[in-house]
């Protein structure tokens, strides 16, 4: 009986994942790392090969990717401007890994002495194929001193047929005699822009679609590494073929935006309640504690960015829709509020991990996050003393408390229809044109619905307003204040002057654009007036200052003639 053997490819039967799939086969592949594959391929075109090269930076960033092609490239034998060709022989057994010259080791595997005595036994070999003998030591970082020690002095003069490329995401391990011996080069993390605009590229070859919302959060979520992003969209495609957000979140076992916007509403309007309520939800969905605690540290820090950064949107990973969100609810907190918060959440997070329970961390902080009195730590200490200060300043409300409450439970499609941008102002009488408040002494009109009378108020007296105004020295610094949130602002009442008058801050200011913002823009003006509030302490109304003018007398010859006659006893008629 004649005995058959099958021989199957892998590839028959095993399913290639996308970062081994799509991994670049030369420089010009390679996200996000111009600094390196420019070098690296000049260095080729001139032939100023190095004998030792030094790839360090996170992971996922290209190391290993751009040792292969710095390995194939050297040993092509017909690269074409820096780049390997591609289709010579040695490209072409470097791809079906028959490549004999190149030589990769795992330093976390073998990192003993005796392994790199081996290594530098087969130095002296010379190559089979290639030009090179190239050595790919990953994770060199992993190696023990000894193993170190042995390998320098050939790390130092090798032959000239050996190349030695190491690769580390911890360089600060590696010895100092070991950096002097390689040219270093820096990997840095891929931006968010260049791992979405490779993930899109990758998903139109695979017949998938991806959205641009969905392609920056994979890479957000992988930190800038290009392997994270593509396991992610591994992921992504077994729920669907069309991956948007919400496919990416699920994958990636993250919650929904609409969570995150309801445990900081929650935090914020110091209902604890609620947040243990979305808490106890997104637990029983099976949703990892320490990564919502992670979430929710980030979601703060987009708080913060958006608080201290004059143009954050660029760099901030969300919607339109959500970025609005977020805009409206940093009206109702401080800064010193948000890094508290950050604060409590990355204490709760450290601890993570060694408690009995993380749903109990997070739990414990976000009810310390509702009731500072019971943090004593010094930066719950350190908010609480700020508050007081912006209350003192403002005679007992912060700007906050002058809101409207804050919606906890809006879903992120509906944030904008149902919540106002920004507060609600209350309209002010401009003193040169309409009628005064009525006052508190004042008795208050009958419930009976009536025709106001406009004669009814009292008008006010303009030439009185202005007699009794007088310089408000403050104003130039308030102004300076203001351009730190609105240089808008800040350029229009630059050079303008301030007059208080009872009630009303008059402002003299001789530009169209400073007079429109105090007529036709409610939040700009509420902006000027809380800032004047928080340096006086006291709320005014605003009004432009508009001094009378005083009319010029002029003398009557033909009256004057008369009294002259009159005086001297000689009667005067008109006809």
């Amino acid at each position: 009986m004649t005995a058959y053997t099958l021989y199957l490819q892998k590839d028959d039967f095993m399913y290639q994942v996308l970062y081994r799939k799509w991994r670049p086969a030369c420089f010009a592949d390679v996200s996000g790392q111009p600094q390196v594959t420019q070098t690296l391929k000049n260095e080729i075109k001139n032939g100023r090969i190095h004998h030792a090269y030094l790839f360090t930076g996170s992971r996922g960033t290209g190391k290993t990717t751009c040792a292969k092609i710095l390995a194939k490239a050297v040993n092509c034998l017909d690269p074409k401007d820096g780049e390997p060709c591609g289709h010579c022989q040695n490209c072409i057994d470097f791809a079906d890994g028959n490549m004999l010259d190149v030589i990769e080791m795992d330093a976390a595997s073998n990192r003993r002495i005796d392994d790199i005595r081996a290594l530098i036994d087969e130095v002296s070999f010379s190559p089979a194929k290639g030009k090179y003998r190239v050595y790919i030591v990953d994770e060199v970082h992993m190696l023990t001193n000894e193993a170190f020690n042995a390998l320098l002095k050939t790390l130092e003069e090798p032959p000239a047929h050996v190349i030695f490329i190491l690769a580390t995401t911890e360089v600060h391990k590696l010895l100092p005699t070991i950096l002097s011996r390689c040219q270093r080069f820096d990997f840095h993390r891929i931006a968010p822009e260049d791992i979405a605009d490779r993930l899109e590229y990758i998903a139109s070859q695979e017949n998938i679609t991806i959205t641009r919302e969905a392609a920056l959060l994979t890479a957000v979520i992988a930190d800038g590494a290009m392997r994270d992003s593509l396991s992610i969209m591994d992921r992504c495609i077994g729920i669907n073929s069309a991956i948007d957000a919400d496919v990416v979140r699920q994958a990636a076992g993250l919650a929904q935006t609409d969570y995150l916007f309801t445990i900081s509403a929650a935090c914020i309007n110091k209902n604890v309640r609620r947040a243990i309520d979305i808490i106890d939800k997104l637990h029983s969905e099976s949703k990892d504690m320490a990564k919502l605690c992670a979430e929710i540290i980030n979601h703060f820090r987009n708080f913060m960015l958006i608080k201290t950064v004059k143009n954050p949107r660029n760099m901030l990973i969300m919607n339109d829709s959500e970025f609005e969100e977020a805009q409206t609810q940093c009206d109702y907190v401080s800064l010193a509020d948000i890094i508290y918060f950050m604060d409590v959440l990355q204490r709760s997070a450290e601890r993570m991990g060694k408690s009995s329970s993380d749903r109990t961390e997070l739990e414990t902080a976000l009810v310390k996050l509702s009731s500072p009195e019971l943090d004593g730590s010094p930066e719950a200490l350190i908010a609480r003393i700020v508050k007081l200060e912006k209350q003192a300043k403002l005679g007992g409300l912060t700007n906050t408390e002058n809101l409207p409450p804050l919606n906890e439970d809006k879903l992120t499609e509906n944030k904008k229809a149902e919540q106002p941008v920004a507060p609600p102002t209350t309209a002010e009488p401009a003193p040169s044109t309409e009628p005064a408040e009525q006052t508190q002494n004042q008795p208050q009109q009958s419930q009976t619905k009536q025709p106001q009378q406009p004669t009814a108020r009292r008008a006010v007296n303009q030439e009185e307003l202005y007699a009794n105004a007088r310089p408000f020295p403050e104003w130039a610094e308030i102004v300076e204040n203001m351009k730190n949130y609105s240089m808008t602002i800040g350029t229009a009442f630059s050079n303008s002057a301030a007059f208080v008058s009872g009630d009303f801050l008059l402002i003299d200011v001789n530009n169209d654009m400073a007079f429109n913002l105090l007529r036709h823009d409610p939040n700009q003006k509420e902006r000027i007036r809380t800032a004047v509030q928080e340096m006086t302490g006291k709320r005014y109304k605003l009004g432009p200052y508009k001094p009378p003018v005083q009319e010029i007398k002029k003398d009557d010859p033909l009256k004057k003639f008369a009294e002259d006659l009159t005086n001297k006893g000689i009667e005067f008629t008109e006809e």
